[in-house]
């Protein structure tokens, strides 16, 4: 498909710097698929009379690490800066990452991280990892010097927290983003970027969720930074989807199925969880354990075989997520959604307001 059909123009100012505070009082777009078909400007707080008794909400439970890292490249006496931005971690002590600026970094160099004057090679502030691999589009291979825990502490003491490119760019990272850019409920270790349709949910809302009867599963899918990346192809089929790693358990897949047999409504919290389930499910609809990776890529025409509810907030113009939603709801449908969100002054992207999509057909 033309990637062109899936651009839309968007107000700056529409883009939130800062979640809403309390988490659940976000505005909440519900959309229904049909030519004819209204929007309903709710709240997320409405989800409890929105969704019925018997549904499931299905959640990711990844937890963002500070992936981003600042260090210097070493080749000879020569040296200069580099931006690495982890995103997917291929081995105890290794990672697929991209590289800013990536032209000139060569497979061999060293990268340093932290203080130079350090002795060691990993210290209280030193990292050091040599370039194995170099792809496309300023994508490279780490192998650290440590790994496993070891190598897990010092992402953490050095790295940053990586907030998308298009709330960075505004304004530095600060103290209040630690706790903003992860959900309640995150756990696993392991995403670059955070599920942020699930940044919405307060203790409260599940407590309220759990009295009216619907259910609550976990899944894993640690986010890449490929989500941040852009659409630059100008057809759909010439695209490449980042590989993530992902799990559902088999409790997890037993009750879910349980869920579909007793007529509930299988609701994904995020297009993470949405992409994860999809690629767990067979063509008979019957969701299976899953633990691998996955880099499916879903367009208008994908037929879903798993989520009757999605629940996501407001995405890029021309991204692999608008592609998404315009599959699950239908492209037309979700341009009328769109421009009524910007109208009404939702607010769009990680920190935005959210949306509650029924799936088309």
């Amino acid at each position: 498909m033309d990637v062109g059909l899936f651009d839309f123009d968007l107000p700056e100012e529409r883009i939130a710097l800062r979640p809403a505070n309390p988490r659940d009082s976000a505005r909440l777009l519900v959309v229904r698929p049909g030519a004819d078909a209204a929007f309903e400007d709710r709240g997320v707080r409405d989800l409890v009379a929105l969704l019925r008794p018997g549904d499931a909400l299905v959640l990711n439970d990844t937890r963002v690490i500070p992936s981003r890292l600042y260090g210097r490249r070493h080749r000879g006496d020569a040296s200069a800066r580099v931006e690495i931005m982890l995103h997917k971690r291929e081995a105890s002590d290794r990672w697929l990452a991209f590289a800013r600026p990536a032209k000139k970094v060569a497979i061999g160099e060293t990268i340093l991280f932290g203080d130079d004057s350090a002795s060691n090679i990993c210290e209280l502030g030193r990292l050091q990892a040599e370039v194995t691999g170099k792809g496309e589009g300023g994508e490279v291979e780490l192998r650290f010097a440590f790994s496993g825990a070891a190598l897990d502490e010092a992402i953490v003491r050095l790295g940053e927290l990586p907030l998308p490119p298009y709330i960075a760019g505004k304004r530095p990272t600060d103290l209040a983003d630690a706790r903003d850019y992860q959900t309640t409920y995150a756990r696993e270790e392991g995403a670059v970027a955070a599920p942020t349709a699930g940044l919405h949910f307060t203790p409260e809302l599940f407590a309220a969720l759990e009295k009216r009867g619907v259910s609550r599963h976990f899944v894993t899918l640690h986010v890449g930074a490929g989500t941040f990346l852009p659409v630059k192809a100008d057809d759909t089929d010439e695209h490449r989807m980042h590989a993530e790693w992902g799990t559902v358990s088999a409790e997890t897949a037993a009750a879910l199925n349980a869920v579909h047999a007793a007529g509930g409504r299988i609701v994904a919290v995020g297009t993470t969880s949405l992409r994860l389930l999809e690629s767990a499910t067979g063509e008979d609809g019957v969701i299976q354990p899953f633990s691998g990776d996955t880099a499916i890529f879903i367009t208008p025409g994908y037929r879903f075989r798993a989520v009757d509810l999605l629940l996501t907030n407001f995405h890029l113009p021309r991204s692999t997520l608008f592609m998404l939603v315009s599959a699950f709801c239908g492209l037309e449908v979700m341009k009328r959604a769109y421009a009524h969100a910007i109208a009404e002054q939702y607010r769009f992207y990680s920190y935005g307001d959210s949306s509650l999509l029924e799936r088309a057909g």
